[in-house]
């Protein structure tokens, strides 16, 4: 049997049990699509809730980034992981125990605004549509490869089957499908690693594999590719070489930011009681630890295999051949990548051989003049596409690649799914039903969620054809935009009642709006290509790239709301009594009719 027939065959028996668990689990009422009946079990609610966080960029591009810079992308970790602990602490068992349906909601009730709640849903939507955005191109890098299509192609058909199974199930069905997706991803995340780490240390346990020693060399695994990375002109592996100050910043905000996500928070909201919030986000750590103190590890022996695979004769030897790519079955998967138009290399001094290092490093300029090298000839090798391949890299068994395939597209599609329907229910809950239209009947609201989740997807896949950067960096930018408008505004409602209405709407317009610009002045207006002013490699201010500038942005959104709070009018008591019993670690209050 061929790879894209096992490839087919695992991603379509998947597709299958997602679809059929949203069919099964269809919401028939506003509380089953909004927040699942509020009946979610914990260790459920976490399991489908790590499926909900871990999207492409976990799976597909975050090893791809850390692969490629080392230890200096490391802050992706420790962003992710970190923001899950402020989100436990912080918000989620308070915002469950208020008892409504979406974080527009609360933010209108506590700040007793009509405005605060249409402005949350401004700022909730233009976070959402930039992280739908990374899923998409996600989706279209894993449709384009197993179905052996162009990245295009592959986004689209992708688009499509988001459509069928996020249109009807609502979060109740969405639930049962991301518990579905967990255990596809983590399994086809571990279980390749597994085998790398077997084959290149001797140990089972990838994570303990990067600190051993590699079974050919004898010597480090990080010491080897240390070595053999300087050798090619690029930066250590695991030194430092970034600016600090950026990493810092760009820490933070994924951290402010993971505590400020719609589509994570509105989970929260599925569970019976406020004690199961907590514990639902402490199962969601345990879950999601699973597949991130693994990825490290793939990483750099992807790298290691890549290296190698480049240069089989060693780095003072001769690079691989073109005739070896073309006709030895190890490199098949080059040929296959380079379909997706996401793999290229071009031999052009003609020697036959395909050298690849880093033609801007000086020492490598003056070594590729001896030798008669012409520059990088792996041409392109997008960040995005390391996951997916390294099975294929390794050379390992044709089921492990299919499940990889099915496990890159579960990834992309649960987070592309609760993100969507976030958007949804801030369209048809908390726009139209709270403030357009407040008499629109169960029926009407479901299909204007429903009509709002389509046009999210069309939006986001037209801008998926050109994102703003990898999967993992176009994420970033959403959490920047999280961090800088929904998070402090949460924080501000539920532990300070000096905060008025006037304050609360100020903080969030001001933070949206100035990481907003920064974003576009980076990345171009509304993502549109060659319209930036400045790039994350000569950034507006100082060393500070667009990526984390959310950390700026919350604070700004913090000064704005205190000084604006100072001078307008006090806080009703009403609202501070409010505040106070949102605070009292006792019980959940009922769930709201609506």
């Amino acid at each position: 049997m061929d790879q894209f027939t096992i490839n087919l065959l695992f991603v379509g028996a998947s597709f299958a049990l997602y679809i059929g668990i949203a069919i099964w689990a269809r919401a028939g009422s506003t509380s089953e699509f909004y927040a699942a009946g509020r009946g979610i079990h914990p260790v459920t609610n976490g399991m489908a809730t790590a499926a909900d966080w871990m999207s492409a960029a976990s799976f597909i591009s975050m090893a791809g980034l850390i692969a490629f810079t080392g230890y200096d992308n490391s802050s992706f970790l420790m962003g992710w992981t970190g923001g899950y602990v402020l989100l436990a602490l912080l918000l989620a068992p308070y915002l469950r125990k208020f008892g409504k349906y979406t974080v527009s909601e609360f933010i209108g009730d506590r700040f007793y605004s009509p405005t605060a709640r249409i402005v949350a849903v401004i700022c909730l939507i233009v976070a959402s549509t930039t992280y739908v955005i990374g899923q998409m191109t996600g989706v279209g890098v894993a449709f384009g490869r197993f179905l052996e299509v162009s990245n295009t192609a592959g986004l689209l058909i992708g688009a499509c089957v988001v459509f069928a199974y996020a249109v009807f199930g609502g979060m109740k069905g969405v639930t049962y499908t991301q518990v579905a997706q967990y255990v596809v991803l983590i399994m086809a995340y571990t279980i390749p690693a597994i085998f790398i780490s077997l084959q290149l240390t001797g140990n089972p346990i990838p994570a303990l594999g990067l600190f051993g020693d590699h079974v050919a060399s004898g010597e480090p695994l990080l010491q080897k590719l240390d070595a053999i990375v300087a050798e090619l002109g690029f930066k250590e592996y695991t030194a430092h070489h970034a600016d600090t100050l950026n990493m810092v910043l760009f820490t933070l905000s994924l951290m402010i930011g993971t505590a400020g996500l719609p589509h994570v928070i509105m989970r929260f909201f599925t569970v019976p009681r406020v004690a199961d919030a907590r514990w639902s986000a402490g199962w969601a750590l345990v879950f999601i630890a699973l597949l991130y103190l693994t990825a490290p590890a793939v990483g750099a022996m992807a790298r290691l295999n890549i290296t190698d695979m480049m240069w089989p004769n060693g780095t003072n030897g001769e690079a691989v051949s073109v005739e070896q790519i073309e006709n030895d079955a190890r490199y098949d998967w080059m040929a296959t990548w380079e379909k997706t138009g996401l793999l290229a290399w071009e031999d052009k001094n003609g020697d036959g051989h395909i050298q690849y290092y880093n033609d801007k490093n000086e020492d490598m300029q003056a070594k590729a003049a001896e030798k008669g090298w012409e520059g990088n000839e792996l041409t392109k090798f997008n960040r995005d596409i390391l996951v997916l391949a390294n099975p294929e890299i390794a050379n390992l068994p044709g089921w492990v690649i299919g499940l990889v395939a099915a496990g890159g597209l579960a990834a992309a599609l649960s987070t592309a799914a609760g993100l969507l329907l976030a958007i949804s229910s801030a369209v048809s809950h908390d726009l139209i039903k709270g403030s357009i239209n407040p008499q629109i009947s169960e029926k009407g609201e479901l299909l204007s969620a429903r009509i709002a989740m389509a046009v999210a997807i069309a939006v986001a896949t037209y801008l998926g054809l050109n994102p703003p950067g990898f999967a993992a960096q176009t994420v970033a930018l959403a959490f920047g935009l999280a961090a800088a408008s929904i998070f402090p505004a949460l924080m501000m409602g539920i532990f300070s009642k000096k905060i008025n209405n006037t304050g609360a709407v100020a903080g969030m317009l001001a933070g949206l709006g100035v990481t907003l610009i920064y974003i576009f002045l980076h990345k171009g207006w509304l993502f549109i290509p060659g319209t930036n002013s400045f790039t994350d490699a000569d950034p507006l201010l100082g060393t500070i790239k667009s990526t984390s500038f959310g950390a700026i942005g919350a604070a700004v959104n913090f000064a704005v709301a205190y000084i604006v709070a100072g001078m307008t009018k006090e806080t009703p008591q009403e609202i501070k009594d409010l505040v106070e019993s949102v605070r009292i670690p006792r019980g959940a209050g009922a769930a709201q009719d609506h």
